[in-house]
């Protein structure tokens, strides 16, 4: 121990509790690493010895991590019994290896009495059965690690020594159900440890108030620690060679594979990001293809490989070996390659959170200079990169909105602590009303979900799988160790379609795959899957065995999910960049010379949209195709536009009858009827009035269909349909047919179900973020409207018109057919793949005519 830390520490027999000698003594131990503390460190430093809980939020890179454990392990050294004193929360597993590291590190050198260890889905028998035994000092584990840990009869025993819990990448956990488990368990852990301090990580957000709240808990003083460090983004674009010949819509982008395959250069490490793992297997695929000799230090990662191939790539990154990956969201958190330098973004991030976290991966150390390169798939995106980057200069984050009471969650967290040694009913639902998502959590709704873990409630009551927690004594417990057992199996909320191994004939697992799509496949099929071209040899247990492909193919799996849309803080800066150019303001984007193409000629046949307007075009009887057009350009996401497509149609309907094909992307919608209609007379403040817009959503759409989906993930989570049995793991089939009895048996015997009445609720929040959606329309009525008759359809107009052609059956191909709606033949209007890609990925989900 270097001699300075131990002069500070020579006193220290117990806890340290003067904050002026914990940040004397850590930055003692800083100094012999060469480094020097930030103040953002010193003050959580201090904040923590006093006995603070919050939120550290600075850049990625800067030192969250130690910014909050340090505090924490000094004060660990002096517990007065032995057990575990510090957990450590990482949403990815993948990340609790380095993350073990580097809190390693530290312990040995200023407590080199207490152990470190890891808890996750990857962790040994071996290392599990000592953990039964005694758990180490230091753990990192995941949400659903620690919810294993909290299923255990020993749980009280357990966590009664818990001093701190540390929460990494807090950001990416609040918006999904993954952060109310936390929430939920970060209650329990109060209960189980009094005075316990909870401190969470982020770098991402812009609600920092209310994801402080959330991570300490209902009336309880939360902690804001910021610094404005000096680690500036720089968001560069690779400019198409010939904008004239530029596509106008696309999602793959391969028009720009040459000008990258120019930039990159395989000394200089990288990372590649798509935004899906189907784009990220074709982009690897064709630089493999382009640059053979790139093979040795090329590499593909994503999700769905298998993780001993991924763990090999992400070391080869860290050891200098492999310089170049192609990857998705997977390699998005928590994981320091400080090797990498450069990261580029192929097409646009959809998002300004995402972009920055993304560019946080290059240089990844405090101070560096951050650097993201954007290649655009098509024209618009010009303008998305330049509107990004227009957003990270205002430092305008989006909003990370937070999940609300989901009874799916509560219900497994119900059984969870009958495992962990049971509860009291009134006790146990004050603690769950302190976790922030559920502070205004009735009590009805509580025993609600208590009689269905208890009696399968109001329909179930017959079933005695259904009985999961027995009332002994005003205690409530589980009993049945077949229950026990199947529970532990199923924790957690990560939810996705039941997939299927892929296994080389004689040979190693490549990863999973989706049975949805494996599964229309037939021996002699060819795919693409984790960067190589494989036949399907057979399906036989849910195994997909395959060999080497003999020829190449672009058949690429398509994963359940869709692709990002359009946030609200970049959608807005993108209407303040249109408004700029439309009104001829100087802007000061490299992009815009290359972006103008577009927009003088969207410009020449309609008009640029305003930012205090919303654009409309009309276009009657265009050519062959016939009947009348109706274009809607508010900017505000696929998803959004979704739902106005649908609702605006019914409307439509209501109003003079007609029927009424729809498209809708990140831009805007068109309505098309095949018959002669009078938009122009229909558009008025009344067609988006948003009061009764849940019921026109529900009358709109198949409601009941897209409910029925929903509720096959909440019955999961519920632990009504379990996805993994104590047989093997259940078919997509199994599953879906066991929610869809049970969603039949709710609605006819229970409607007023509230699992049902969740499911339906997420369906207008997730298909249509039924938020920003009523926002979208109340915008629309208050005007003004700018409505603009075309001759022909012009840039915005087109890549709508290519979607709905690319889901119609036909001889022609949708070039063909622009063309014959007046759209001339030289015009750079679409890239072919991406409208088979859309088809796909299921954009055609639109409820087709009305």
């Amino acid at each position: 121990m270097p001699e300075a830390i131990a002069e500070i520490e020579a006193p220290w027999h117990q806890a340290t509790s003067d904050a002026d000698a914990v940040v004397a003594a850590l930055g003692a131990w800083f100094a012999t690493r060469g480094w020097t503390p930030h103040a953002f460190q010193e003050r959580t430093w201090r904040a923590f010895t006093q006995g603070e809980s919050g939120l550290v939020h600075v850049p990625t890179g800067a030192g969250k991590t130690y910014a909050a454990f340090l505090g924490a392990l000094l004060d660990a050294r002096g517990q007065p019994r032995p057990g575990l004193a510090v957990l450590y929360v990482t949403p990815l597993r993948a990340v609790s290896r380095d993350v073990e590291k580097s809190l390693r590190l530290a312990v040995e050198a200023l407590a080199p009495g207490l152990s470190v260890g890891s808890r996750t889905g990857d962790t040994l028998a071996a290392e599990r059965s000592r953990q039964r035994a005694r758990l180490p000092e230091v753990l990192v584990t995941t949400p659903e690690s620690l919810s294993l840990l909290l299923a255990s009869p020993e749980a009280r025993s357990r966590f009664a020594t818990l001093r701190a819990v540390i929460v990494d990448e807090w950001h990416e956990l609040l918006a999904s159900k993954r952060g109310v488990q936390v929430e939920l368990a970060l209650a329990r852990l109060r209960r189980l440890a009094p005075g316990l301090r909870t401190w969470a990580l982020s770098a991402t957000i812009s609600n920092v108030e209310e994801a402080a709240q959330a991570a300490v808990g209902v009336g309880a003083r939360a902690v804001v620690v910021r610094d404005d460090l000096p680690r500036p983004i720089e968001v560069e674009s690779l400019l198409p060679p010939d904008p004239r010949r530029f596509p106008w819509a696309g999602h793959l982008g391969m028009t720009m594979l040459e000008p990258l395959l120019r930039w990159l250069d395989p000394s200089i490490p990288t990372l590649l990001f798509t935004n899906t793992r189907s784009q990220a297997e074709r982009w690897f695929a064709e630089i493999l293809k382009a640059r053979p000799e790139w093979a040795e230090r090329l590499a593909l990662h994503h999700g769905s490989i298998e993780l001993g191939i991924r763990e090999r790539i992400e070391a080869g990154v860290k050891a200098g070996s492999i310089t170049l990956v192609v990857c998705t969201s997977s390699l998005d958190l928590g994981v320091d390659f400080s090797p990498v330098e450069r990261v580029v973004q192929i097409g646009s991030p959809k998002g300004i959170a995402r972009l920055v976290q993304r560019a946080g991966r290059s240089a990844h150390r405090p101070g560096a200079r951050c650097r993201v390169l954007c290649v655009p798939t098509h024209a618009m995106e010009l303008v998305e990169i330049a509107a990004a980057r227009e957003a990270i200069d205002r430092r305008e984050i989006e909003v990370r909105p937070m999940v609300r009471a989901p009874l799916d969650c509560l219900i497994q967290h119900l059984v969870t602590i009958g495992l962990g040694g049971g509860f009291e009913s009134d006790e146990l639902f004050g603690e769950v009303r302190a976790a922030w998502c559920f502070r205004d959590l009735e009590r009805r709704e509580f025993d609600w979900g208590l009689d269905l873990a208890c009696r399968g409630g109001a329909t179930l009551r017959a079933y005695p799988r259904h009985h999961r927690l027995v009332e002994e004594s005003g205690r409530f417990l589980v009993r049945d160790r077949r229950i026990a057992a199947l529970h532990r199996l199923n924790i957690g909320t990560i939810t996705a379609d039941a997939t299927l191994s892929v296994r080389l004939a004689g040979g190693a697992r490549l990863g999973s795959i989706e049975e949805r799509f494996i599964g229309r496949m037939r021996p002699g099929d060819d795919f693409l899957f984790a960067g190589r071209h494989l036949e399907l040899v057979r399906i036989r247990e849910q195994v997909a065995t395959v060999r080497p492909a003999r020829r190449a193919t672009n058949a690429t799996p398509h994963w359940s999910g869709s692709r990002f849309p359009l946030s609200t803080a970049l959608a807005a800066s993108v209407r303040r960049l249109l408004d700029d150019a439309r009104r001829g303001r100087s802007i000061d984007a490299p992009e815009l010379p290359a972006a103008s193409v577009i927009l003088k000629a969207q410009a020449a046949r309609s008009r640029i949209p305003a930012a205090d307007s919303v654009l409309a075009e009309v276009l009657h009887g265009a050519s062959r195709e016939g009947g009348s057009h109706w274009f809607l350009y508010p900017f505000e996401g696929r998803l959004v536009h979704e739902g106005l497509a649908v609702v605006v149609a019914l409307r439509l309907g209501r109003r003079r009858r007609g029927s009424f094909a729809i498209s809708f992307n990140d831009y805007g919608v068109e309505w098309w009827s095949v018959e002669p209609y009078p938009f122009e007379s229909m558009i008025e403040p009344s067609l988006f009035d948003g009061a009764n817009l849940a019921e026109d959503l529900v009358e709109a759409v198949n409601l009941g269909e897209l409910s029925r989906r929903q509720f096959r993930d909440i019955a999961r989570i519920a632990g009504l349909v379990p996805q993994r049995t104590l047989g093997g793991d259940s078919s997509a089939r199994q599953v879906q047919a066991g929610a869809s009895l049970l969603f039949e048996v709710f609605s006819q015997f229970d409607p007023e179900n509230l699992l049902l009445a969740q499911s339906r609720r997420e369906v207008l929040e997730r298909q249509f973020e039924g938020d920003r959606l009523a926002g979208t329309l109340a915008r629309l009525a208050a005007g003004p409207i700018e409505l603009v008759t075309l001759s022909a359809p012009g840039p915005l107009a087109v890549p709508l018109i290519a979607d709905r052609l690319g889901t119609t059956l036909s001889t022609e191909s949708v070039l063909e057919q622009l063309a014959a709606l007046g759209v001339a033949s030289d015009d750079a209007v679409v890239e072919p793949p991406a409208v088979v890609a859309a088809r796909i990925e299921g954009r055609a989900r639109r409820g087709g005519r009305r």
